[in-house]
This record gives structure tokens, sequence and C-alpha cells, in this order.
């Protein structure tokens, strides 16, 4: 046998040894999987969450570090070359959940997103990773983030430092999708939204709801504010650009006859563009102020920080993962799919080191699972949580292979 077919055949043993193992420890998988979704928690308040995923990584011969406010990090790997980072984020909904699963949500939260297949997936990859450390040509970061949900989870761990210490040259991510079990979507370039998230506070003068004339009404400045904020997409971006700009929430007033002297808006930006991101910030802030002007109002605009920018995937790092993929689940496993107006803060990571983002199918309405992320009654493959940890362990060690 040739030293080339002498290669190939080691490759397609490792691929094949990488899927069995991740097979093999699919129960133990479902096992993490089913007690994170029966205890979720929220943003940075996870300590259970984090308690957890630290005695598994333990369990499993790591020495794992807290990283900001709730963060996990663990390293593997011998020092000196490259290092690539994989990350699983740990962070539930605040909703009720009414799947009728067994092993249900019991606190009135909800892992309706799938975090608590992405953290089991991540968990899976460390045991993957352990078994051939001796294998790995340079690091492999483990990334457990907190936060996401509020989109602030990736910039804190940022902030504290995990893309350093052993510095981070690529990262990847995947997150679930309602699609066919197994399929893993891309996009090439900008693969999701920008994100900001805002809350616009009407101040108005109260009153008796018989009397208008003698108040300012929140309400009606609100209603026009919600109008007016429209025509930022529908007038002043080139259309040729993509922003959605949505006030999800009103709330003001108590009573049929008592006018509020208050009214709150929350809502969201999306783009792909960071020009766009900022112009729309401003333009929102704006109008808002010359609404509330012309009607004897006041306000108080209030973006929860500098938001997140729009995901990029590193063209390079995607061909290479795309072909990892395949070459692990089976041609065209990896299929490219539309981008999404819908934010994953992974991105904040994708402006600072070369990056991935797959979307991994864990159920199709055909399939059988007929609700998407976000619905209280949605349900998800388990099947796919193996797959996932295999993912994430042959692209690491196949990456680091071929970039030493």
């Amino acid at each position: 046998m040739s030293i080339l077919k002498n290669g190939i055949k080691e490759l397609k043993d490792m691929q094949k040894t990488i899927l069995f193992e991740a097979k093999a420890i699919e129960d133990e998988l479902i096992a993490h999987r089913r007690h994170l979704h029966q205890n979720p928690e929220l943003g940075f308040d996870l300590p259970e969450t984090t308690a957890y995923v630290m005695q598994q990584l333990r369990e499993y011969g790591y020495a794992p570090k807290t990283v900001g406010k709730a963060g996990i990090s663990a390293v593997i790997g011998p020092d000196g070359g490259k290092t690539f980072l994989i990350r699983g984020d740990m962070d539930a909904l605040p909703m009720k959940e009414e799947t009728g699963l067994p092993f249900s949500s019991i606190n009135g939260k909800m892992h309706a997103c799938g975090h608590d297949f992405h953290t089991s997936a991540l968990l899976g990859a460390a045991k993957l990773l352990k078994a051939h450390e001796s294998e790995l040509k340079g690091q492999v970061k483990l990334m457990f983030q907190p936060a996401e949900e509020i989109m602030d989870g990736a910039n804190d761990m940022i902030a504290a430092g995990i893309l350093e210490n052993p510095h981070v040259d690529a990262a990847m991510a995947m997150h679930v999708l309602h699609d066919n079990l197994g399929k893993a979507g891309y996009t090439r370039g900008t693969g999701c939204g920008s994100s900001d998230v805002f809350t616009i506070k009407v101040k108005g003068v109260g009153g008796h709801g018989a009397a208008p004339h003698l108040n300012v009404d929140p309400i009606n400045v609100a209603c026009h504010i919600q109008l007016a904020l429209q025509t930022i997409n529908s007038r002043e971006i080139n259309p040729n650009e993509l922003i959605v700009l949505t006030i999800c929430s009103i709330h003001g007033g108590t009573a049929a006859n008592i006018m509020p002297d208050e009214a709150v808006m929350q809502g969201t930006i999306r783009t792909m563009n960071m020009d766009v991101k900022a112009f729309a910030r401003q333009r929102l802030i704006d109008i808002c102020e010359g609404v509330c002007q012309t009607f004897r109002a006041e306000c108080e605009i209030d973006f929860i920080g500098d938001g997140i920018p729009p995901m990029y995937n590193d063209d390079q790092l995607l061909t290479d993962t795309i072909r990892y993929i395949d070459d692990l689940l089976g041609e065209s496993t990896a299929q490219p799919i539309e981008r999404m107006t819908g934010s994953e803060d992974f991105s904040a990571l994708s402006v600072k080191v070369p990056s991935v983002l797959y979307w991994f199918g864990t159920g199709s309405t055909e399939e059988g699972y007929n609700y998407g992320v976000h619905d209280c009654r949605v349900t998800f493959n388990e099947e796919a949580i193996h797959r996932m940890a295999a993912v994430y362990t042959e692209c690491a060690m196949r990456w680091l292979e071929e970039h030493q």
C-alpha cells in the first residue's frame, strides 16, 4: 500500500473511531442533557449548571477554571502549538415548558433554545478529546458560556480573557436548528445578524382619562414612535441592506379611566452591517426624541451595552470544517442555508479570531418535530448530541493537525 493510501486509510480509521466512540457514550451524554434540561437557569445566574459542568470536567481529568461572571474554560493538549476553541452555551429562557416530557423543567424556566444540547455535546467532546490527548497537535480550549440569550455572555468571557492564555487561533460553535437530523447548515460571509436590544421609556403627564387635554398621553406618543421607527427600515436604509427593527413589548396604564404618566417599549435591531447598525441606533434616538418633543413628552432610551456584531464566518476555516464534517458524517452533511436575522453572541468572537458557526439539525417537521426553538412545546432528537460531540472533536483535531 502506498504512503498516500496508507494515510487516507489512517484518516478514515480515525474518523470512524471518533464517531464510534461518540456513539458509545451516547447514553451518558443524553443523561447530561436531561439533567440540564430539568434544571434550567438564566443569564449569568447558573450556580447548579456551572457546578455540574465543573464536576463532569474534573471527572474527565480536566482542571476547569471560571472565566468572567459565570463562564468555564478548560484546556487540553501540548503547549507551544496553535489553539482551537469550541464553545457551548449553558443558559435557558424565562418560559414555562409545555412539552410533557418526563424530564420537563420543574422550575418555570426552559431550555427551549437547545443550550442543554450544546453543553452536553461539548462535555462529550471533552471526554473524546481526553481519550485522544496524545494525538493532539496543539491545544483545544473548551468554552462553556453563560448569558447567550441576553447577548452578553460572550463579551463577558472575552473581557475576562477567554481568547488568551493560551491565545486562540480559531473558534467554532454549533447551534441546534429545526431541520433534518444531522444536517450541518452554514452560510458564507455573514451567517446571522447583529443584535441591539433597547428600552424606551416615554414620560408624559398622567390624569383622568376623561380629561386628556389636561394630561400628556404617553401611550399615544408610544404609538407614534412605533410607527415612525418603521421608516428607518423602509425609507432610510439602502434596500440592498438587511435590517429588522421590531418593537416587541409596549406597556402602559393600569385602568380604563386612568391615563398613565409613563409607557415603556422594548425592542431589537438586527442587521448584517456594522455601519447600518450604528446608523439605526442613532436614528432610533433621534426619532424618539423628536416625536416626544412634538407631543410635549420626554423619553429615556437605554441600549443594553454596545450590542453584538453580525456573525462573520471565516471563509478558509469554513472550507476546512465543511471537509471535516463531510468526512466524518457523510458527503453533503454540511449544507449551505440562508443567512439568519436571528443573532448568536458567538459573533463577538468572530470579529476577534477566525470563527465559524454551524446550525445542526435536531429534527424537522417531516421527522415528527413540529416546533422550533423558543417555543414552549419544542422537542429535539437526542441522537444529534453524540454527532455534535464527534463533530467538535473531529474539527478540533483535524484543524490542529493541518495547521501545526
